[in-house]
């Protein structure tokens, strides 16, 4: 089941026990995934809490998103949030 977010509460997930981060409206939980992201666990724990989407399609296209974000989306941005 889908939640809704709000930046806020994505915040909160920014430590080693819970990591979440924001691309276009979707809010992904990258905590389990540390270990696997090619580029490394450093940048990914540096933007743990914030939205990502710059920095993700920046380094990243479509696909990478298409193959990883159905199993580590966890919600949906809140419509107010998206500012």
């Amino acid at each position: 089941m889908s939640q809704t977010f709000t930046k806020s509460q994505v915040a909160e997930h920014k430590d080693d026990k819970s990591m979440y981060i924001i691309i276009d409206d979707g809010v992904y939980d990258i905590t389990n995934f540390l270990d696997d992201h090619p580029g490394g666990a450093k940048i990914l724990k540096r933007m743990a809490g914030k939205d990502a989407t710059k920095s993700f399609w920046k380094y990243h296209g479509k696909s990478v998103l298409e193959k990883y974000g159905t199993k580590l989306k966890v919600g949906t941005l809140a419509e107010s949030a998206k500012l």
